[in-house]
């Protein structure tokens, strides 16, 4: 049951390192994301369309581009995700009862 919740959240955290990736090292491209992260350029080309159809990235002539938006996501991320674990540690807790 928590597995597609699992492929998810690492999911997330893909796309979360690509972001911050792209805002720190702007413009930049497909290999060079790759090289940075470590991670697959198949699987970082899925992550730059997702955010790009999220709005959190642009694409530019030069490489990928961080929008205001993913600037504000980062800045939220630490609420946002403390939030989730909160309720991770209530599911937690209701298998321990």
């Amino acid at each position: 049951m928590l597995n597609k919740l699992k492929t998810e959240t690492e999911i997330v955290l893909r796309h979360i390192q690509v972001i911050k990736i792209v805002s720190e090292h702007q413009p930049i491209g497909i290999l060079k994301l790759s090289e940075i992260t470590k991670i697959p350029s198949h699987k970082i080309r899925y992550s730059l369309k997702v955010l790009e159809q999220l709005g959190y990235i642009q694409a530019s002539p030069a490489g990928a581009v961080a929008t205001p938006k993913a600037a504000e996501l980062m800045e939220n991320l630490d609420a946002q995700t403390d939030e989730i674990i909160a309720l991770l540690k209530k599911i937690k807790a209701a298998t321990e009862s």
